[in-house]
């Protein structure tokens, strides 16, 4: 019967690391305090986003890559997940899909904040 408890624990344990909030943390840039992934890239939301969906593809996508989920992570507010039209899966914070800019180099990089009037930091 001690093998009952530690199946109890293992699968509490599973279901505990689905439900998390995406790998993001914040990093203090020339801007101020903005929303990064784990990696210390600073994450964008794009204004012509409505709804919880990403307006963002092709071109778009390529120059503004979406924020993938890894897995078959849960959201837990105020982090939310917006599928694509490809069906794969986005995070997004407040209702409103995360993006990197491909033009950052590094950490605390926000070359992307205010981009044609249409691109924001996203903040913590």
């Amino acid at each position: 019967m001690k093998t009952f408890p530690l199946a109890i624990a293992i699968c509490l344990a599973a279901g505990a690391s689905a439900l998390a909030a995406p790998p993001v943390k914040t990093v203090d840039t020339e801007k101020g305090p903005v929303l990064a992934a784990d990696n210390g890239m600073t994450l964008y939301t794009y204004k012509e986003d409505m709804g919880g969906a990403s307006a963002c593809y092709d071109q778009c996508a390529k120059n503004w890559p979406p924020f993938m989920v890894e897995g078959d992570a849960t959201a837990e507010a105020p982090y939310t997940i917006v599928e694509r039209k490809d069906g794969s899966k986005q995070w997004a914070k407040d209702g409103m899909p995360l993006y990197f800019f491909v033009k950052d180099e590094k950490m605390g990089d926000v070359t992307g904040d205010g981009v044609k009037g249409e691109w924001d930091v996203a903040r913590p």
